[in-house]
């Protein structure tokens, strides 16, 4: 939707960010990512299709809906892949799309999405949906007049976006609340911008440190975007304190159990889940973890078991009973955080794990290996 180059700052060295400049590249974008920017060209933007092949390798190929409709009121989008956690349906960006004044269609695996003109409108979403809220502002972005998204996303994944496109030329107010207010505009040009930093890549490391009663700096960290996460491992016994561009992380004490739920933003992230029941298997008494987001993110579980953890499975609830340490096995990672888990499973267990299908976490942790190794872990690829 932004005719013109951007430089974005700040960017992983991920599988699903090569998979997403595939996609781009497949619209007729020029991408060039090189030391954590990458530059996008979309100048020669001038297609309004993505393929299967491209878009079942990832969630957020679905995002390209919203630009594309703004640009050229039409979009034909494959539905979109990603990990098999549990059912992510794309009807609240449809409805969304539809309010703004366009019509849809399913078949085929396809949506075939297509507007005349797109107005404002007040949008009420039936559950916060990040994706769905991030499609909606960008397609506002170009509607005619006033649009108000009530009960949107809070995340601070949509407040970047929401800052960001204010850079371009953008009218959005009160990205990363529960009410989106977003005023069309006619063009928007690029700019420079610095992704904000990965709270889950973070979380993710504060419950390996944990795992391994360690000690460890983490840089370029915001501590407001890990509230609930650092609030529940202080409850479990990790001590934070805030330094000179980071966090520290003190995990030398006894583990506690705890019992989380996942919510949307600023609740408990559904992301940090399996991480947090990897730790719950080794820390003393019993927790428990519910999931109220996605309804398959237990899959996990199994390959715990192999460990020898203790987990019972109940709904949507998972029951975690401490041992002193896990044992070391060779599992496979069933999507991307619940291979994060096995890592940290494995890190603190005794004797070798060798985790299969590692794949999947290549497709949100960058150079994560290495990452680990700095702070004294023993772990290789093959």
């Amino acid at each position: 939707m932004i005719r013109g180059k951007a430089r974005l700052e700040n960017i992983p060295d991920i599988s699903d960010i090569h998979n997403m400049a595939d996609i781009l590249t497949e619209l007729g974008c020029s991408c060039r990512f090189e030391n954590g920017v990458m530059e996008i060209d979309s100048s020669c933007v001038n297609k309004t299709i993505t393929e299967y092949e491209s878009s079942s390798k990832l969630r957020a190929s679905f995002l390209a809906a919203g630009p594309l409709l703004a640009l050229f009121r039409r979009a034909r989008i494959s539905l979109p892949g990603g990990c098999s956690i549990g059912q992510r349906p794309v009807d609240l960006h449809i409805r969304g799309f539809e309010a703004l004044g366009a019509s849809a269609e399913n078949g085929a695996g396809y949506v075939e999405i297509s507007a005349g003109d797109l107005k404002g409108a007040e949008i009420y979403l039936d559950f916060p949906s990040v994706g769905a809220t991030q499609n909606i502002i960008m397609a506002a972005c170009f509607a005619k007049g006033v649009t108000v998204i009530g009960n949107a996303a809070a995340e601070p994944e949509v407040a970047d976006l929401g800052c960001f496109l204010n850079m371009c030329g953008a009218k959005i107010e009160g990205a990363g609340t529960d009410t989106v207010k977003v005023e069309g505009v006619r063009t928007l040009t690029g700019t420079s911008y610095k992704i904000i930093s990965d709270r889950i890549e973070a979380g993710t490391f504060m419950t390996a440190a944990a795992s391994t009663h360690g000690n460890i700096f983490l840089k370029n960290v915001n501590s407001a975007h890990l509230k609930p996460v650092m609030a529940k491992l202080g409850e479990m016994g990790v001590e934070f304190s805030e330094e000179t561009g980071g966090i520290r992380v003190n995990a030398k004490g006894t583990l506690k159990g705890a019992s989380v739920r996942t919510m949307p933003f600023p609740g408990f992230p559904t992301d940090m889940q399996s991480q947090f029941a990897a730790l719950m298997c080794v820390s003393s008494g019993v927790s428990t973890v519910t999931e109220t987001i996605f309804e398959n993110r237990f899959m996990y579980a199994g390959e715990l078991s192999r460990m020898n953890a203790h987990i019972r499975i109940d709904g949507r609830t998972a029951h975690i009973e401490g041992v002193e340490r896990l044992c070391g096995a060779k599992v496979s990672a069933c999507d991307l955080r619940g291979g994060a888990a096995l890592v940290i499973a494995a890190l603190g267990a005794e004797g070798i794990t060798e985790i299969d299908n590692a794949q999947y976490i290549y497709r949100g942790y960058d150079n994560l290996e290495n990452k680990l190794k700095n702070i004294g872990a023993d772990i290789y690829s093959e």
